[in-house]
């Protein structure tokens, strides 16, 4: 352990966050910053005993982007399709929520994670939403960033040998359409979204309200249309992940990677069981509407929402439904955490 001045400690995170990050961009690992600045934030704390602690505004902040993130994509023909097949998706979704809660609790098994931790950890979809506010959800975001991430990058490892294997689609039939709405109107939508949407966190006053603000103001205004198809600019979404990774890997002790490293074969093991059950319920989706498999199988994938949408385009399936059932299952697993660690709080105690 090596003791370091809080600015050479800020220097070692900041320079392993951008050298980690263009490494693990060259070779297409999903959330690279997020998972640069988790390893830059680790690299100080498992080697140093110096505290280094980011002001609790910049993780508020971080929240509230990652929020209008996931609320820019809310799209009106994507809420068209929801209430076409209102039923079906429920049922997946009701589906889907009950494998998370089952695959969490034989995770909390294990006498080193509680049932908060479990749930969270292996809750399907929106794991970026799910990160940023472990923490204030009682759960040891550490486990949750790791097995998160581990899930998604499970997901997006089989998702296109399962596309190939068992559907064959052809290939180069479609592209998502780009934001042409300009920098000023994207930046708008950012300064909107999180002024409007941190006053009424600061009304509301309860878990993860810094980021359920600003998403809600976002999806209002995308579905207005005043902003066009405004989305975050780039920037400013590698700024929100690396404030919510550099904070989890600061966090980081010896112990707990000890800790984390001997629960992985258990965690994989419990991850591919959730990508066969959501794979059965895709089936049963593809069965009870008009969707074809491949559609009702991206649409039921359990997390990695961009990478599904452009294989969703880029074989031809329906990418307004995959979307929709994509961003139905996000947006309530985010409004229910709050909820869901109350009532888990209450069933560990």
């Amino acid at each position: 352990m090596t003791d370091r001045s809080p600015r050479a400690a800020l220097a070692l995170v900041v320079v392993v966050t951008v050298v980690a990050s263009v490494i693990l961009s060259l070779v297409h690992v999903p959330s690279a910053v997020l998972f640069a600045s988790l390893l830059g934030g680790m690299t100080h704390g498992l080697t140093s005993p110096t505290v280094l602690e980011l002001p609790s505004w910049s993780f508020r902040l971080a929240q509230g982007a990652i929020g209008v993130v996931i609320g820019a994509v809310v799209s009106g023909p994507a809420l068209e399709r929801i209430g076409h097949d209102l039923l079906p998706i429920g049922l997946v979704m009701v589906a889907t929520l009950l494998i998370s809660l089952v695959s969490g609790w034989l995770l909390a098994r294990r006498r080193d994670v509680s049932l908060v931790t479990g749930v969270f950890a292996l809750i399907a979809g929106g794991a970026s939403g799910v990160v940023a506010v472990a923490r204030d959800l009682g759960a040891d975001d550490r486990v949750v960033t790791v097995v998160q991430y581990l899930r998604v990058l499970v997901v997006l490892l089989t998702m296109p040998l399962v596309a190939a294997i068992v559907f064959h689609p052809e290939r180069g039939q479609g592209a998502l359409v780009r934001s042409d709405a300009g920098l000023l109107r994207d930046l708008t939508l950012v300064v909107v979204s999180l002024v409007v949407g941190l006053a009424l966190a600061r009304l509301v006053r309860f878990p993860t309200a810094t980021l359920l603000g600003p998403l809600a103001v976002a999806v209002a205004l995308a579905l207005s249309g005043w902003l066009g198809e405004a989305r975050v600019p780039t920037a400013v979404q590698w700024a929100a992940f690396a404030l919510i990774g550099a904070q989890v890997g600061l966090r980081f002790t010896r112990a707990s990677l000890a800790s984390i490293t001997r629960m992985l074969p258990v965690v994989l093991g419990l991850i591919v069981a959730m990508v066969l059950a959501t794979a059965a319920t895709g089936a049963l989706l593809a069965w009870a509407t008009p969707v074809d498999g491949l559609t009702a199988y991206l649409a039921t994938t359990p997390g990695g929402l961009f990478a599904v949408l452009s294989t969703a385009a880029d074989s031809g399936s329906d990418v307004t439904y995959v979307l929709a059932v994509q961003l139905c299952r996000l947006l309530a697993i985010l409004a229910l955490t709050p909820l869901l660690a109350r009532w888990l709080s209450a069933r560990r105690g």
